[in-house]
């Protein structure tokens, strides 16, 4: 099993996730990230993170972004030497390359990641 990156992420990209992977199986493309389902232990740690809500388990990937979970999968393929279409386009998924561009979901959230270690340490300093 594995998690799967779907479209909230795509032209935001808020990166908390990669922080927190524990396995570094979160990758960056030019308009999203994708998890490599060969290298994802299923942790569970990259979901409660994602501020869009975008990443989910495989078996619970809403039907309409049900199609994301082959996008992840076929972004970590290597070239089979069929013809046709090539997988990935300017760095990301040909699916992804022609969306349209999306609006941001990703309201009153911080620009910047924090390790939680870091975060800990920051709350000494801004005392409740």
């Amino acid at each position: 099993m594995t998690y799967v990156i779907a479209q909230p992420c795509v032209d935001v990209k808020d990166r908390a996730c990669l922080i927190e992977c524990p396995v570094n199986c979160i990758y960056e493309g030019n308009r999203t990230l994708y998890i490599n389902p060969s290298e994802c232990v299923d942790c569970h740690a990259c979901e409660p993170v994602c501020p869009v809500e975008a990443i989910f388990h495989e078996e619970d990937v809403p039907q309409h972004w049900a199609h994301y979970t082959t996008i992840n999968a076929e972004y970590f393929r290597t070239s089979s030497g069929r013809q046709g279409e090539p997988l990935v386009l300017d760095g990301d998924h040909r699916l992804i390359a022609w969306l349209p561009p999306q609006s941001s979901h990703k309201n009153d959230i911080a620009v910047f990641s924090a390790r939680k270690e870091e975060a800990a340490d920051a709350d000494l300093w801004f005392p409740s």
